[in-house]
């Protein structure tokens, strides 16, 4: 049989609630019996407990006082949640697969304001400036081999298409990322008016409804917040539209023409230069200082306007149809975006703060055009996979050549009249 003892008493929480009890009736009944005396008593009563200690037969066992036993720990509690968050998702995305595979259609589920802003505030661009220097170390020639091998393991890249192979060549991360490719691996397409600027998947295309654009099917973004306010390169700016309809008619220049748009998403895999899509005139260029977070399928679908809030170059100009535009979209890690004749542009830079954009005309006194490019012409890089967004105007008997998901290499057609 075994015998219990206690060196005071084992009953401590009744205890404590006896003596809050009379507390709150000395509060209650005569406040001016009441001073600190009996609160503080009550708060020094637990650091005044002993160790409790029983007795199992022969031996004796210390436990430790009760304020112990509700001590929190921040790590372990923050892995936790932040743990269990993580599977969440994971199991989110695992049965959203499982739906697609199945042919159901998933409903976009949105992220709450709180969300995004958490994840506004994680400084990307100054990780992406950092990751930025470390591609522009130089690895030693040995390990290049390993290093590009792993990259190209992960990614798929298909190295066979680059212009060069030897991955010795490739100096640092930032050269093996922008690498050239074969004249012959990218044939274009002569027989359609719009091809794809770059590698990629086609996440989203049509005509462009109410002046919102979809990024995904079901997600949509604003147009006016995505492009700007509309400006001319003679005229001052137009005066702010009324309302949705009219800055959509401030871009459609042509009766009986229509606004179409067509969304490309770069994998880190694919090839990041991007080139024109058509015969076409720059006139204009508005860069959006913004947050530089991911622009993945799945980030797509999560965040609605995500094109809206990260850094992008907007190139506006004309076609032979109308207004033309392809804005190329930053992403985390790729806060480097170049435009080829444009030495003026510098992305992802502290001396830009968010929320404002500059402007910059190709149109002088000496060139009334702008810059002229061909279709096919290199135009831009990327540091690393990203997203180009083409909206341009065109007749109603526009046609685009493409399904949604599909994967697309630069030079294939998008669509013609």
């Amino acid at each position: 049989m075994r015998h219990f003892e206690s060196t005071n008493s084992i009953h401590i929480l009744p205890l404590i609630l006896r003596k809050i009890l009379r507390v709150l009736f000395l509060l209650d009944c005569s406040p001016r019996c009441c001073d600190s005396v009996a609160l503080s008593r009550l708060l020094q009563t637990p650091q005044k407990l002993p160790c409790r200690a029983f007795r199992t037969d022969a031996r004796k066992v210390h436990t430790a006082p009760a304020r112990a036993l509700f001590r929190l720990r921040p790590l372990p509690i923050l892995l936790a949640t932040g743990g269990g968050y993580a599977g969440y998702r994971q199991y989110e995305k695992h049965r959203e697969r499982e739906l697609e595979r199945l042919g159901l259609e998933v409903p976009p589920k949105l992220a709450g304001h709180w969300e995004v802003a958490l994840y506004k505030s994680v400084p990307t661009r100054l990780l992406s400036r950092a990751w930025g220097r470390l591609n522009q170390v130089e690895l030693p020639h040995w390990l290049r081999r390993p290093v590009y091998s792993l990259y190209i393991w992960t990614f798929g890249v298909n190295m066979k298409e680059a212009a060069v192979e030897d991955l010795h060549h490739y100096r640092n991360l930032s050269e093996f990322f922008r690498r050239k490719l074969k004249p012959q691996a990218r044939p274009v397409c002569d027989l359609h008016s719009v091809i794809s600027p770059s590698d990629g998947k086609i996440l989203n295309f049509g005509q462009v409804k109410n002046c919102e654009v979809e990024q995904v099917k079901g997600v949509t973004y604003s147009l006016e917040s995505f492009l700007g306010p509309r400006t001319c390169t003679d005229e001052p700016p137009f005066p702010p539209a009324a309302s949705c309809d009219s800055f959509k008619q401030q871009l459609v220049t042509r009766a009986g023409n229509e606004l179409y748009h067509c969304v490309i998403y770069l994998a880190p895999g694919d090839y990041h230069c991007f080139h024109s899509p058509t015969d076409w005139t720059v006139s204009h260029r508005r860069h959006f200082p913004g947050s530089l977070m991911s622009v993945n399928p799945g980030m797509a679908r999560w965040i609605k306007e995500l094109f809206c809030h990260n850094e992008r170059v907007v190139l506006t100009g004309d076609w032979k149809h109308g207004f033309f535009s392809l804005t190329a979209v930053g992403a985390t890690n790729v806060g480097s975006i170049r435009i080829y004749f444009d030495r003026n542009l510098h992305t992802n830079s502290p001396r830009y703060s968010k929320g404002s954009y500059n402007d910059f005309s190709f149109v002088t006194h000496a060139n009334k055009e702008g810059i002229p490019m061909r279709k096919g012409e290199h135009l831009g890089e990327f540091n690393l996979g990203s997203t180009i967004v083409l909206i341009f105007e065109a007749p109603k008997d526009f046609n685009f050549k493409l399904k949604p998901g599909q994967k697309i290499r630069f030079g294939e057609a998008l669509g013609s009249l």
